[in-house]
């Protein structure tokens, strides 16, 4: 088992300043659940009501953004710390650039049954071995960065831009901006509060 140490190192966290007390915050498995039940939220709407374009436009924002910040630090998390990480990073990659090639095909219909598989392997193995091997400390912390992602994040699928670190930290914020003036431009939704 790969020590928390490696993983920290893996995913550029700094040590924590000194607080005196408890660190506070949301762990990365609080933020990652919520969105995951806010990415099916407006699946179930489109479901409902596959004319509704804003629902479309936000979906695909929050997601873009969402798989965007997974591989920059849910994965290389999971790579470091979780025994046979690799493997199951791996996977999960394969799976994000299908999801990100459907949303690029305007194909949100086709999303709904790629999403909730997504949803349930994080749901069902990811977050619980990443609970049981890292440190509270480390979760809140990968938290905070993994939020702090989605904000600099491309609001659209970018299938063909790189999915590992440490290009896509590096890509993502540049890409994530020219979307932002786009949306900007266009008076697009990309935030469940749009709607």
């Amino acid at each position: 088992m790969a020590g928390i140490g490696t993983a920290v190192s893996d995913v550029n966290l700094p040590p924590l300043p000194p607080t005196g007390g408890e660190t506070s915050g949301r762990s990365i498995v609080d933020v990652v659940g919520e969105e995951h039940r806010q990415i099916l939220a407006l699946t179930g709407r489109l479901r409902s009501d596959p004319a509704d374009e804003r629902a479309a436009s936000v979906l695909i924002a929050v997601v873009s953004r969402h798989l965007c910040a997974e591989e920059q630090y849910l994965y290389p998390a999971v790579r470091s710390a979780v025994p046979g990480g690799d493997l199951i990073a791996d996977r999960e990659l394969a799976e994000d650039a299908r999801l990100l090639r459907l949303l690029s095909d305007g194909d949100v219909g086709g999303f709904g049954a790629a999403i909730e598989r997504h949803v349930a392997a994080d749901a069902a193995e990811l977050l619980p071995l990443l609970e049981q091997m890292v440190p509270a400390e480390d979760l809140i912390r990968l938290g905070n960065r993994f939020e702090t992602a989605e904000e600099a994040a491309p609001t659209r699928p970018h299938p063909a831009t790189p999915s590992s670190p440490p290009w896509n930290k590096v890509v993502d914020p540049i890409v994530g901006v020219v979307d932002k003036v786009r949306d900007a431009v266009t008076a697009r939704a990309t935030y469940m509060s749009d709607l």
